[in-house]
């Protein structure tokens, strides 16, 4: 019986091994570089985020200055307000009071 034949294998040169290990270190790099701009992108995207949530919960609860303006300007006309149907009342009756007077002075 024949001993079958050695499989010689795949050899590669330190030389090769060198030029992948530098290859995948370049490669590598870059991927890093990519990360790292990502990871200032969407740090901005958060600081952004964060602003706008900010920004929404005052609308939302009415403490904009603006809102805080238009509010008091509601309120100091409704204060104003009030005495207009009053004053109409009374001059209602006033007339009606005129008029019932001009009738019996006749």
């Amino acid at each position: 019986m024949s001993t079958p034949p050695q499989d010689p294998g795949v050899y590669i040169s330190p030389a090769q091994t060198y030029s992948e290990v530098r290859e995948l270190s370049r490669k590598l790099d870059k991927m890093d570089g990519k990360i790292d701009m990502v990871l200032r992108d969407s740090l901005e995207i958060k600081s952004e985020v964060s602003d706008h949530e900010g920004r929404l919960r005052l609308l939302e609860l009415g403490e904009t200055p603006r809102q805080q303006r238009t509010e008091a300007r509601l309120v100091s006309l409704e204060t104003r307000q009030w005495p207009l149907p009053t004053i109409g009342a009374v001059t209602g009756v006033a007339g009606v009071a005129t008029a019932v007077v001009a009738l019996f002075v006749r």
